[in-house]
């Protein structure tokens, strides 16, 4: 019997190449620099871009303001902009994990300002402790936004009427807890005003906390190699691991150096990072973390391979309440009290425009708890350029938009691409 190949082999026909799978890593292992080039140019063509966009950004906005007034990146205002951007930029962290699932949480801003309101009720008037009011309000933060999830997961309400229903619920219980008075003064010399009003002044603190970052980042990407070397799968080679940590290194030693050169390494910025690296190590190492990009990425797939849907989804809107009310007590420490218009203005449109200018995307299934910071670093820089050459804030809100526009469509394009590609 003559098969069909037989007769294309007879024929002298050769059969297409399979197309071989190359991993990266590999690829820049053997390739060294062209390696690095050629895989490069495929990320871009795939519509890969990662936190290229926004890092792009960012260089750009620093050099502009430089340009315009070398105040811009000098200590103070360096070190002014660190405390700035962490109060919006922990309400950020927890849109990110809302934004992975592919819903929006609106209340954010209204659970910012209710626990800042909280806070001061309890220590103030009530004379309660100021730490046992902070883990108050942290709590009920963290149960509202439960309850969000509950009617989001459970009844089957829209996460977006959920959440603008609690933003005008909130609203109003922040309005009666604070009462008549409608502003309340924090104590200045304690615990909450020290969350942003304290330095760690010694030089050895800034550069201790930036060395302690590159030796945990150099251990976790020696053992992440080592642990894939010994399974038999691609890894990093030692090469590239170093030029990784010796770029951050640069980084973080930069910034200890500027910070130590005005007041030395802010409290609050220290809070904000710890905050990250914890939230991006669930996030991403977990296998709570892999459940959210589960449900993020395709609910139905998520739900017929034994995720708990429905836990997941309450457990993400809670999260995003302890963060708000963390962001909002963070907001109420810089302005040592609380008021009727905590957590009103652009605070919320701020906060999820933080999350999509970092790279975290609006459809769902991808977005990374870094991106909260890059994004402030985004709204933070133009807000403080802008105000050292006397832009009034009208035009400030102008250019965000535009910025958020352009994350938006650069999210857009790159899903299509990626699409397009096969790779999404």
């Amino acid at each position: 019997m003559t098969t069909n190949l037989d007769k294309r082999d007879a024929a002298g026909d050769t059969p297409p190449a399979a197309v071989t799978a190359v991993d990266p890593r590999l690829l820049l292992r053997e390739e060294g620099m062209r390696g690095y080039l050629r895989e490069f140019g495929r990320k871009l063509r795939s519509g890969e871009l990662g936190s290229l966009p926004v890092v792009v950004g960012l260089i750009v906005i620093g050099a502009v303001f430089q340009w315009k007034d070398d105040a811009f990146l000098s200590p103070k205002n360096i070190s002014d902009l660190s405390i700035l951007i962490v109060g919006t930029g922990l309400i950020a962290v927890g849109i990110v994990f809302v934004l992975v699932l592919g819903e929006i949480d609106l209340s954010v801003g209204s659970l910012s300002g209710l626990s800042a309101a909280i806070v001061a009720v309890l220590s103030v008037r009530e004379g309660v402790p100021e730490g046992l009011a902070v883990l108050i309000a942290l709590a009920t933060g963290a149960a509202l936004g439960a309850l969000h999830g509950f009617f989001f997961a459970k009844i089957g309400v829209p996460a977006f009427v959920v959440t603008l229903a609690g933003l005008l619920a909130w609203e109003g219980l922040k309005q009666q807890v604070l009462g008549t008075t409608g502003t309340i003064g924090l104590d200045e010399d304690g615990l909450i005003a020290d969350l942003t009003g304290h330095y760690f002044t010694r030089i050895a603190a800034a550069y201790g906390a930036a060395g302690i970052v590159v030796a945990a980042f150099l251990a976790a990407q020696f053992l992440d190699a080592r642990r894939r070397r010994a399974a038999g799968i691609p890894y990093r080679p030692m090469a590239e691991i170093l030029v990784r940590t010796a770029v951050l290194a640069a980084l973080l030693f930069t910034a200890a150096w500027r910070l130590n050169e005005y007041m030395g390494l802010p409290l609050a910025l220290v809070i904000f990072a710890v905050v990250l690296v914890v939230l991006d190590f669930v996030l991403r190492r977990t296998s709570y973390g892999r459940k959210v990009f589960a449900v993020g990425g395709n609910v139905e797939a998520a739900r017929r391979a034994g995720v708990n849907v429905d836990l997941v989804r309450i457990s993400v809107f809670a999260l995003s309440g302890l963060m708000a009310a963390s962001g909002g007590l963070i907001i109420a420490s810089r302005i040592t009290s609380a008021s009727q218009t905590a957590g009103t203005g652009t605070l919320l449109m701020e906060a999820i425009a933080a999350a999509v200018i970092g790279g975290t995307s609006l459809f769902g299934g991808r977005g990374s708890v870094w991106s909260a910071l890059l994004g402030m670093l985004v709204i933070g820089s133009i807000a403080s350029g802008m105000a050292l050459l006397g832009i009034a804030p009208s035009v400030q809100n102008m250019i965000t938009g535009g910025v958020l526009l352009a994350a938006v469509v650069i999210d857009s394009v790159s899903r299509r691409t990626q699409r397009s590609a096969g790779r999404a």
